[in-house]
């Protein structure tokens, strides 16, 4: 750990937790009830996922966000500081609950419906940036799910840089679809821009990842794309790399396969391994997070993380 840091990394962002439910026939109708067979409550959001994945691979993680003062409060504060993760600095809100979502697991593929709850409440007075200065990295997720920080977001990542952190951020889906994201003045101050292959499409209102890059490349440092079974791609400022899938021919759901492959990357780069072999471990990760139930539950322990790596995907060194 460097001189004065307490934190591998800090996490801003959303807190929820999951109700995901599997086994489902068919998509829902209204004015009709359909059953699932399988239903889980767990740890959700983006932001926790990457957190507590982190936090698993090695790092020493702390958490900056907002809950409500329910059971899914405990639900997500346990979840988190089982897996080490410093909550310390997570506020409580007296208005909202903490936010929820339904996921109907089909596959490879979901549906969801959320209840944003306090994650809307979250706003910049919130943050202690002294606390954030005790971390090497900042990384935030989700800002169309926040709209109380999500027009602070420049001076937040500004700050960040100003106290010596690097910092990547995950836009993820905007349920508006409105996509008004301002990444001209925001993205000079991230270190690594982590969307998937829709999300930086429907950011740029192009239609190719290609040209969605060459639409961002002038503004951004470094671009990271997930495209699921097609891959990663990496823009590092010279060319567009990829990464081929690690190949799992027994998935059990993908919730949160793309914010397990964001805690990779990060892990690796603040290893200090050359931006080549972190995009190979994001995706490595990535697949990891297919072969269990929910964001979190391949990411028990590092002897059962590289007990899946080895056995399942051949991966030796680590």
């Amino acid at each position: 750990m460097e001189e004065g840091k307490k934190f591998d990394a800090v996490v801003l962002g959303e807190l929820n937790v999951d109700i995901i439910l599997s086994s489902i026939k068919c998509m829902p109708e209204i004015g009709k009830e359909i059953l699932a067979d399988e239903m889980t409550l767990t740890l959700g959001s983006s932001s926790a996922i990457f957190a507590s994945n982190l936090s698993s691979l090695g790092a020493k993680v702390a958490f900056v966000g907002k809950i409500g003062f329910d059971h899914f409060a405990s639900v997500v504060l346990e979840s988190l500081e089982s897996k080490k993760v410093d909550t310390s600095a997570i506020k409580r809100s007296e208005q909202s609950n903490t936010g929820a979502t339904i996921v109907l697991n089909y596959d490879q593929d979901r549906a969801n419906v959320t209840y944003p709850g306090a994650m809307s409440d979250f706003k910049l007075s919130d943050i202690d940036f002294q606390f954030i200065a005790k971390a090497r990295h900042l990384h935030f997720s989700s800002c169309f799910l926040q709209p109380g920080i999500r027009n602070d977001l420049k001076e937040i990542f500004q700050k960040a840089k100003q106290i010596g952190l690097s910092t990547s951020l995950d836009p993820q889906w905007d349920p508006d679809e409105k996509w008004d994201l301002n990444w001209a003045d925001l993205l000079p101050f991230v270190d690594f821009f982590l969307p998937n292959a829709e999300e930086i499409k429907r950011l740029t209102g192009r239609t190719s990842i290609n040209d969605a890059v060459d639409k961002l490349k002038s503004v951004a440092r470094n671009i990271v794309i997930k495209n699921g079974d097609k891959g990663a791609y990496l823009w590092d400022g010279i060319k567009l790399i990829h990464q081929p899938v690690f190949h799992n021919g027994h998935i059990v759901d993908c919730i949160g396969a793309g914010d397990s492959f964001n805690a990779g990357f990060i892990y690796r780069y603040l290893q200090k391994f050359p931006l080549r072999e972190c995009l190979e471990f994001g995706a490595l990760t990535g697949a990891i997070n297919t072969t269990r139930a929910g964001g979190t539950g391949a990411f028990s322990t590092i002897e059962e993380i590289r007990k899946i790596a080895k056995q399942q995907f051949g991966f030796l060194t680590f």
